[in-house]
């Protein structure tokens, strides 16, 4: 069952250039390593013939996820701010019992950011703060167990 993934433009840009090169470049590179190893002579003990199709699954299995992330996904503008937590805000929560303040971005996954971690509207936090506003404070479970989290703001 698919489900729709919305993406920035910037993502969906990066992941279709990613699904490119490893459909062109990606593949004939491979094709040329697995034959390089295999002129080496005897399959069964070649290390380099198996790393080359160990990296080959690698590769397709990333391709399958592209092209599955591509297919269904949803390219949304980059919307102003609302006074709520919606996909693709920034939001800064404090868990209950905490003092320091975390900033999450809600989104897929694809969305990923070197200075934010990623929380899937799908999951227990994600589908807790969604339509929060800053101030309130949302409940969720997790492996049996009750959190508390405080919406301390939303942003870009």
């Amino acid at each position: 069952m698919s489900q729709v993934q919305e993406l920035s433009r910037v993502a969906y840009d990066r992941l279709r250039a990613e699904l490119d090169q490893l459909t062109t470049e990606g593949r004939i590179d491979i094709a040329r390593k697995i034959e390089a190893a295999r002129a080496l002579g005897d399959l069964s003990e070649n290390g380099d013939y198996h790393a080359a199709k160990d990296q080959q699954g690698k590769m397709e299995a990333r391709i399958r996820q592209l092209t599955a992330v591509l297919q269904d996904a949803v390219v949304v503008d980059e919307r102003p701010v609302g006074d709520s937590v919606a996909v693709g805000t920034v939001v800064a929560i404090r868990f209950q019992g905490e003092e320091d303040v975390e900033r999450f971005l809600v989104g897929s996954i694809e969305e990923r950011d070197d200075d934010l971690e990623v929380v899937s509207p799908q999951s227990p936090l994600g589908s807790a703060v969604i339509g929060a506003k800053p101030g309130e404070v949302r409940t969720y479970e997790v492996s049996g167990q009750t959190l508390q989290v405080e919406i301390v703001g939303i942003g870009r």
